[in-house]
């Protein structure tokens, strides 16, 4: 049977106060989207936390992309 790249995410509620982390490691899906978004690359990321793995920053981006498919957004943007 082959795993989901969303078995890498795991919500813990004594892990970073139930937020989404990698792997129950003390890092959050968060902090990684933050990083994405300020232009760091994966490599970047991985030099920083050399624990972590391509996959688990894939798993980040395709946990946000899951996660955003349900969200229903009620702000209006600007004309």
């Amino acid at each position: 049977m082959e795993t989901s790249i969303l078995d890498r995410i795991t919500l813990i509620p004594d892990v970073c106060n139930g937020k989404p982390t990698i792997r129950g490691m003390r890092i959050t899906v968060e902090t990684i989207l933050q990083y994405l978004s300020a232009g760091d690359s994966s490599e970047d990321i991985i030099n920083a936390y050399p624990f972590l793995e391509k996959l688990d920053i894939q798993a980040c981006i395709a946990f946000a992309l899951k996660n955003l498919s349900t969200f229903k957004n009620d702000i209006q943007l600007a004309s």
